[in-house]
């Protein structure tokens, strides 16, 4: 028996299973959507900061900037300012040179600017001739580059005497170095650049003193010599360029030794006649011997400055004394007592440069 034929149907089972598929897939295609948006990446916080810190930057780079363009504003108004009073003083100056041609018209723009050649040449001539001894000095001495490290001291007066220490501590400024060199021959001893250094310093006084005045030249240790012997107690004219020359050389053949006395220099200077008027003492310390000599073999800071009271106790009064002081070690009270010397005596105190002159 045939069977019967079957029914189509548009809602038969397996279209409603197709049906259910898409709308599965569209619900799974909905949450996997909602799921990516809910899980963005949030902004990461130091590249925040990063644009936070820019932004002030840029805050702060502007503030300057219109600083700058106040400032800018500021310097043309002065430059303006400047410019007008620099072209007022021009329209004077023209004005001013206008008036001197309509009074005397030989003079003309050329001529003015010849005068003004002139002017300078006689400033530079007359800055020569303050720095030319001349007529002025008797002696010419110049350092390297002309330099003046004595130039506080006056070495004016009528009559000059000038004390130089030739003791044993004029050859080092340390003991050892003064002990050593002692052993060493008269020539060695001579070139020492500490007395070197002593003998330049005279002889710069020496070519600034006066023309026209009179001078002696000591030389003391434990005792005292003229530079030029045999005219001890005289005065010697500065004018006299030879004998002059003599006495430099003769210093410059002296070696120094033995120890040092101020009292009996100043003994000296107290009975030349007529007094000295400036007194210039070139030395390194406190003397180490007084009136009475020491009976230990050594003698301290205490002794010398003792020594050294009792040598301004002899100096002729109101005779100013300028010290010039070479340094020396183991006298730390040498400075501060020729200091107060300089201020009884209405002199002066100083101390040389160590490359002078």
């Amino acid at each position: 028996m045939a069977k019967a034929k079957r029914k189509f149907s548009t809602f038969s089972l397996s279209f409603l299973d197709i049906m259910s598929c898409g709308l599965g897939a569209v619900a799974l295609l909905f949450l996997i959507i909602k799921h990516d948006i809910d899980n963005r990446p949030a902004p990461v916080a130091p590249m925040q900061a990063e644009v936070n810190l820019l932004q002030e930057e840029i805050t702060e780079g502007r503030k300057d900037l219109v600083l700058a363009r106040n400032t800018v504003d500021e310097v043309d108004d002065r430059l303006a300012t400047a410019l007008g009073r620099a072209r007022r003083i021009q329209e004077r100056i023209d004005e001013l040179r206008a008036v001197i041609e309509a009074e005397n018209p030989s003079i003309t723009g050329n001529t003015l600017e010849e005068l003004e050649a002139e002017i300078a040449a006689l400033e530079q001539r007359t800055r020569e001739l303050e720095n030319d001894p001349g007529d002025s000095y008797i002696r010419a001495i110049l350092g390297e580059g002309d330099r003046q490290y004595l130039t506080g001291l006056k070495t004016g007066g009528r009559n000059i005497l000038i004390l130089v220490d030739a003791s044993g501590s004029m050859l080092d400024r340390t003991i050892v170095n003064i002990i050593r060199r002692r052993n060493m021959s008269d020539s060695e001893q001579r070139s020492s650049v500490k007395w070197q250094h002593a003998l330049d310093t005279v002889e710069w006084i020496v070519s600034r003193m006066p023309r026209t005045s009179q001078y002696q030249i000591y030389l003391f240790n434990t005792d005292y010599e003229s530079a030029l012997p045999g005219t001890e107690g005289e005065w010697l004219e500065v004018s006299d360029r030879a004998e002059l020359d003599n006495a430099v050389a003769n210093m410059r053949d002296r070696v120094p030794a033995g120890g040092t006395n101020l009292g009996n220099i100043f003994d000296a200077a107290a009975s030349m006649s007529p007094i000295p008027d400036n007194v210039f003492l070139v030395t390194d310390g406190l003397p180490t011997q007084g009136q009475r000599e020491s009976k230990n073999g050594t003698v301290t800071s205490a002794q010398r400055y003792g020594f050294f009271r009792e040598a301004i106790e002899r100096l002729p009064r109101g005779v100013p004394v300028n010290t010039i002081l070479q340094p020396m070690e183991g006298d730390p009270i040498a400075a501060s007592a020729f200091w107060r010397l300089a201020v009884i005596t209405n002199g002066a105190f100083m101390s040389p440069a160590p490359d002078w002159p």
